[in-house]
């Protein structure tokens, strides 16, 4: 089949990112995780004092820009490609829920934005790429042949992260997930900068009842209907 752009949107903890790394894997195709290039910028931001509950240096970092330095690495063992924050590998540190109640604000700053957008469309050029986010299908690539928009209840959604945050041993509560879900849901749909919204031609995908395996099977009838029409 022809190689294609994938483009994966839709709001927090619907399961984007185990999609995409389904597809990229099942194709061979390029998966990129544009979510965790924003955790990672905001993991910068915590460290070096930027941001935290009572304020956010927005100008500083900014300024900062040109010494964040991003990049992916494959791990065989586990399938996919890792984070790695200025050549630190952050894959652990960026799915904090510490890190997951900053990096909305961060996703704000049209500057972050427009500089990861760069990096992201880069990574795109030669097609056969799976990527997911917030904007892939509107900006980042309002050209791909296939766009998915993921829905999903909030109390699914936040389920869901709980379970996993649970699974990795963190010590948080159900009503403290729910209430993070529900605050990066307004953040990112309100944002000036590329709010998030449904492509036109987007197709959308409830997933509050399915599984990960009918969910792949239904994406990848998708992606075959449209690779064999090209």
């Amino acid at each position: 089949m022809k190689k294609i752009t994938i483009a994966i949107d839709g709001y927090s903890s619907t399961g984007k990112s185990t999609l995409a790394k389904q597809l990229a894997k099942h194709l061979g195709y390029v998966y990129v995780d544009t979510g965790a290039m924003y955790r990672a910028v905001a993991l910068f931001a915590m460290q070096n004092g930027y941001i935290s509950n009572e304020y956010f240096d927005k100008e500083t970092l900014i300024n900062s820009i040109p010494n964040i330095k991003l990049h992916f690495e494959f791990n065989p063992e586990l399938g996919f490609a890792e984070m790695f924050l200025n050549d630190v590998n952050v894959e652990k540190e960026i799915r904090t829920i510490e890190v997951s109640s900053y990096v909305s604000k961060i996703a704000e700053v049209s500057q972050v934005r427009s500089k990861l957008v760069e990096q992201q469309q880069e990574m795109g050029k030669n097609k056969g790429i799976v990527m997911d986010g917030r904007d892939i299908g509107t900006v980042v690539f309002p050209d791909a042949e296939l766009k998915i928009f993921m829905t999903a209840s909030p109390e699914t959604r936040a389920q869901r992260r709980f379970d996993e945050l649970q699974a990795k041993g963190d010590d948080v509560s159900y009503e403290e997930v729910l209430k993070n879900v529900q605050e990066r849901d307004y953040i990112d749909t309100h944002r000036d900068d590329s709010p998030l919204v449904i492509a036109e031609d987007a197709i959308e995908i409830d997933n509050s009842y399915l599984t990960r395996e009918e969910q792949f099977d239904v994406v990848l009838e998708l992606v075959e209907e449209v690779a064999k029409s090209l």
